[in-house]
This record gives C-alpha cells, structure tokens and sequence, in this order.
C-alpha cells in the first residue's frame, strides 16, 4: 500500500471468545457487515479460547454461513491475552482490528477508526468515557493501577484504553516478534510504539450473559502487568528499607540517649516483639513482591508457546504481498 488515501486495505478483525455461544449469532453477523462496507477483502478470525458452552459449535456455523469467519480452536483455555497472541499470528489483513466478543464495542466506529488510519495513524485505540458498568471499586482499583503503573515508567501505557483498537500491518508484525510468553498486551501495544490516535467511545450493553473477566481476572492481569512493565514494586520496597533502617538507626540512637542521660532502663519485651513482628511482615512482603518476578522469569525461561491451536476452520485472506518486518535486536546476555 504506497498511498493510504486512496487505497482500500484488506481487513482482519480478531475476535478472542469464551463462553459467547448466545453473542457470536448476533455479533458477528453485524461486524461483518461492517468490514464489508468498508472493504471487499475482509475476514472476521473468531478464537475460541477453551470455552466450555457451545461456543466452538456455533463458531464452526457461522464459519459455514460466511467464508470470510476463520475459527481458530485452541487446546485449552490460555487466556484472553495468549488468545488474541493467536488471533494476531492467524489474522492476514493489510490493517487488524480487535474487538471482543460480547457486543460491547460498536462496529459503528470502525469506520472512522479507517479514516484515521488512511489519515497516517498506525494505531487507533478506543479509550472509554466511563466505566459505569463496573462497581466503584473495580473502577478505582483500575485507576490506581494505571498510576502505579505509569510511576516513573518510560513507556506510558495510556489509561483505561483497552484492547479495541485497529492496527497497520507493521505493528501487528512488531508485536509478532515480541517473544515473551506472560504477555500483558496493553503494555505490549504502547512499548512497540508507532504513530498512534485516541478515540473516545462509550461501551455499548453486554448483547447476552454476563461477563467472565471480573475482579479476580482484573487483578490478575494487573499483576502480571506490573511486573511484565513495572519495576516500581521494587523500588518501592527499596524505599521502604530505607525508610526503615533510618528509623531503626534514629530510633537506636534516641534509646542510648535516653538510657546514659536520663536514666531510663530500655523498653523491653513489648518493644522487642513488635518490631520483629513488623519488620518479618516486611521481609515476607520483599519476598513475595521477588518470587513474582522470579516466577516470572521461570516461566519465561522454559521456553513454551503462548498457546496450542486444536483445530482451524476456515480459508480467510490471502498472504500479504510482502508484509514488513521490524528489525528486533537482542542485547547479549
């Protein structure tokens, strides 16, 4: 594609699934109407994602209804970020869309979404107004998430952007080549980088059911975000030793003070216990915040795929004419 003016790029829209058998009749139908107003060469990858209603059932339908619908079936459940990992390797279209399967991110927006890109845009992500939908404290603990994780870092991942966004070619290609395996892929999209544009939009009404990401799921994900992006953590409990052995040093020094010019005996047993108490609830803390990490590395280390495909269906798009690929050096060890 030399001019994005006015060119008409191919389509891919990757849509992770689990437990969507009531959402994917309506929605893919109305998603795929909207890939063919705006483009005549477009597929709609659905990722089942070891979804454990009919699911994969109604997938391999609609895969038979429209010959644009890739089923892409994976062993098991590997999670929704190792799913879209799967439909970014499967999805063939000169730009990539991500939506999710429930109905709440509107079609209607793809159409601009195209426009922005034809504009000179490489990424437009969506960025949502409110979160109503969720408790106040699911939207609190969001919000302090994305300040913790932002603190001090130097790739500033943009807040309460999701995963609803469209994608050129080269930066689908980009993420591609990133190899780690505890992907956090809202970090993953803002440290690859590329021109970006915000949207505004406000999350349409769940079509059918409830959903299965919820504060468990949320925290988990900000987890493995934190320490995949972060290193505050450890910089905070660095601070907090600090901290620590300052007040342990002047609370030293106020004790022998105390003792040689006044004459007071030195606080005991209480004090005694109370500090240790403090202080091992610390080192608990420091070793748990380090077997994070750790953990992490191990996982990384053994080197095995993000996720295991069962079963594909479906033709899809043709290969790119010649896709771009990003240069990726590797530091040595």
């Amino acid at each position: 594609m030399t001019d994005r003016a006015t060119s008409t790029p191919s389509i891919s829209c990757v849509m992770p699934a689990y437990n969507e058998a009531r959402n994917l009749g309506v929605i893919v139908p109305q998603v795929l109407a909207a890939l063919r107003a705006l483009s005549q060469r477009v597929e709609l990858v659905v990722v089942n994602d070891g979804s454990r209603d009919d699911t994969a059932a109604v997938a391999r339908a609609l895969c038979a209804a429209h010959p644009e619908v890739v089923l892409v079936q994976l062993s098991r459940n590997f999670g929704k970020e190792a799913a879209l990992t799967a439909g970014l390797d499967t999805a063939r279209g000169d730009v990539v869309v991500l939506m999710d399967a429930d109905g709440q991110h509107p079609a209607g927006m793809l159409g601009d979404m195209l426009q922005k890109w034809r504009q000179g845009s490489d990424v437009v992500y969506a960025v949502r107004r409110t979160r109503e939908d969720q408790s106040r404290l699911h939207a609190g603990l969001t919000s302090l998430f994305y300040k913790l994780i932002n603190w001090r870092n130097r790739v500033e991942i943009p807040p309460h952007a999701g995963d609803f966004r469209l994608m050129d070619r080269k930066v689908v290609e980009a993420l591609k080549a990133l190899p780690e395996r505890n992907r956090f892929m809202k970090g993953l999209y803002a440290w690859v980088g590329f021109n970006s544009t915000a949207m505004d939009y406000e999350p349409l009404p769940r079509a059918e059911g409830q959903s299965s990401f919820g504060l468990r799921g949320s925290f988990s994900l900000a987890l493995t975000g934190m320490v995949a992006f972060s290193t505050a953590p450890l910089r905070v409990l660095t601070y907090l030793g600090l901290l620590l052995s300052a007040a342990a040093m002047g609370y030293g020094a106020w004790v022998v003070v105390e003792y040689f010019v006044r004459g007071i005996e030195v606080p005991g047993y209480a004090t005694i216990v109370v500090g240790m108490m403090f202080l091992s609830g610390i080192q608990l803390l420091s070793i748990g915040v380090l077997a994070e990490y750790v953990g992490r590395i191990y996982d990384e280390v053994k080197h095995r795929p993000a996720y295991l495909v069962s079963e594909r269906m479906g033709p899809g798009l043709d290969l790119p004419e010649s896709p771009p690929t990003p240069t990726v050096r590797r530091t040595p060890a």
